[in-house]
């Protein structure tokens, strides 16, 4: 599915750069939640090895198969509060991700049947997620190229000097 998918297209070719381009809501959210599915089966799969039961290798969806459609649901209300968030704003910054990951924290607090609990998920998770964002999205800190960190790493050669007269100034 398009990026761009429903908007005129004098919206699509902007001059500005700075200008927001809303996000596709639904695509990015079902996106996002498949791939938190297929990280919570990785999961479910190494509960279900470490478990002792009789259930045997189907295991990982009759016994712990709960973990999947959870991480699923988290990972999809974080892409779905993020997205609903960026299209009303009409801002790409950190306040987004805060709010989708204070959803997500919220989530994991009402599967523990706690109010506290999804609360304080809400706020961790939030304030960790904005201030990533606001750290420009990055664990390593600047984002620079291969061959820019090679470069900074690496001697410069020494530039050659011009061959002196042998009569010494002072």
């Amino acid at each position: 599915m398009s990026e761009n998918a429903g908007l005129p297209s004098t919206e699509l070719q902007s001059a500005d750069p700075a200008e927001y381009t809303p996000k596709p809501t639904l695509a990015y959210a079902s996106t996002v939640g498949f791939q938190a599915a297929a990280v919570g089966a990785f999961v479910s799969t190494i509960q279900n090895a470490l478990g002792t039961h009789g259930a045997g290798a189907s295991g990982f969806l009759t016994r712990t198969g709960g973990t999947i459609g959870f991480f699923g649901a988290v990972g999809a209300t974080f892409a779905l509060t993020e997205s609903v968030v960026a299209n009303t704003r009409g801002k790409d910054d950190a306040l987004n991700g805060a709010a989708g990951a204070c959803a997500a924290g919220f989530l994991a607090g009402i599967r523990k049947r706690s109010i506290p609990i999804a609360i304080a998920s809400c706020a961790v998770l939030g304030a960790a997620m904005g201030t990533f964002d606001y750290g420009g999205k990055s664990l390593q800190g600047s984002i620079e190229s291969k061959e820019e960190r090679r470069k900074r790493f690496f001697k410069n050669p020494p530039t050659t000097m011009p061959a002196h007269s042998g009569a010494h100034s002072d």
